[in-house]
């Protein structure tokens, strides 16, 4: 009992005293400090209050943990992968997925420029099936970089041409300098094809219920709810949508945490909608946040994403605010109870 209260203060002094998980990387600081919070003065009322039209809810006996103190405490990571399958359950560990390009990933030699998070995740492949034995896409983060025509015996030319060489999350805001394309590395394969990413954020949600079934029935609910409050914005991006801007919602594997579901990444690019300044609280009754649709900067300028927000225990409640506050503005509704940790390539700070 006396080690629990212990982990309990230290965890506590974190958060206030604004002390990084790790002592020894002092780049970390606090969630207030990393991203905004929601301010009833600044952002109005509605940031203080859940959705009051949801009608959808979690199973009866779904239970998470709800006393532990969430930020600082993930591991650090500076590239993230998502390798799409066409599924939204894998094998435990998705490493050991045969013949896939997860398992090729696990036995490659890690990247130069950090760790590298891998997600199997229900991204469409070109074939829409789940076969291995066909080339797949993959999407490199923070780069906002579509590669496509992977083949497990290409993976070590991507590490070495593609992601060795793509910004992490500690990397300043910069266009992108990847190769548009590079060579196969077998004589019979196709020449590996890179191109930005459509979507001007992501949001990621873990659905593996070989990991936990709490993550299998928390996603599909949260999409769906997700899609609610999009579609009216003219956000919501199906699988297979390629407009350019909007919001893509992809199943994604474990990444840690399982019992603090849901979990949800949200990758931004930099003021992703033209919005994160807008103060909501001044404006005019029934004037309303919309998202900016700018003209496109183009391949030249394109930097990738300016931000990670790692939330957890999100509920199908919670998914209004979540669109309006922080896919939109960048900013947290609620960073004591489920904020996990994130980055901010602008400030130049993160989490760890």
């Amino acid at each position: 009992m006396a080690l629990g209260i212990r982990s309990l203060v230290d965890s506590a002094r974190k958060l206030v005293l604004s002390q990084p998980a790790n002592p020894d990387n002092t780049t970390a600081i606090s969630a207030t400090e990393l991203f905004p919070p929601t301010n009833p003065e600044i952002d109005g009322e509605d940031c203080s209050h859940d959705c009051e039209s949801c009608h959808i809810s979690y199973p009866r006996g779904f239970k998470i943990e709800e006393s532990d103190l969430l930020y600082g405490n993930i591991k650090g990571w500076s590239t993230h992968v998502l390798v799409a399958t066409s599924k939204t359950d894998w094998v435990r560990d998705v490493e050991h997925e045969k013949g896939s390009v997860m398992q090729a990933f696990g036995k490659a030699d890690k990247p130069a420029n950090g760790r590298m998070m891998l997600s199997a995740s229900n991204m469409p492949t070109p074939s829409h099936s789940p076969d291995y034995a066909q080339p797949t896409t993959i999407l490199l983060l923070p780069a906002f970089a579509v590669l496509e025509n992977v083949t497990p015996a290409s993976v070590p030319t991507v590490v070495e041409k593609y992601i060795n060489h793509a910004p992490t999350n500690t990397s300043p805001l910069a266009p992108l300098t990847l190769p548009k394309s590079i060579a196969p590395p077998l004589p019979d394969a196709r020449e590996i094809t890179a191109r930005p990413c459509p979507h001007s954020a992501l949001i990621l949600l873990c659905s593996q219920k070989t990991r936990d079934a709490r993550c299998g029935q928390s996603a599909p609910l949260l999409r769906k709810e997700l899609e609610r409050h999009l579609r009216p914005l003219g956000l919501f991006r199906d699988l297979d949508d390629e407009r350019p801007g909007g919001v893509g919602i992809y199943f994604i594997s474990h990444v840690g945490g399982h019992k603090y579901s849901a979990n949800a990444m949200v990758y931004r690019r930099p003021d992703a909608f033209g919005v994160d300044a807008v103060e909501r609280a001044k404006l005019g009754p029934g004037d309303e946040v919309r998202p900016m649709f700018d003209a496109e900067d183009g391949e030249e300028g394109d930097v990738g994403a300016g931000q990670c927000l790692w939330l957890a225990r999100l509920k199908p409640e919670d998914c209004e605010n979540l669109v309006k506050y922080t896919v939109l503005q960048g900013k947290v509704v609620k960073p004591e109870t489920q904020l996990r940790g994130g980055f901010d390539r602008g400030k130049g700070l993160l989490s760890w």
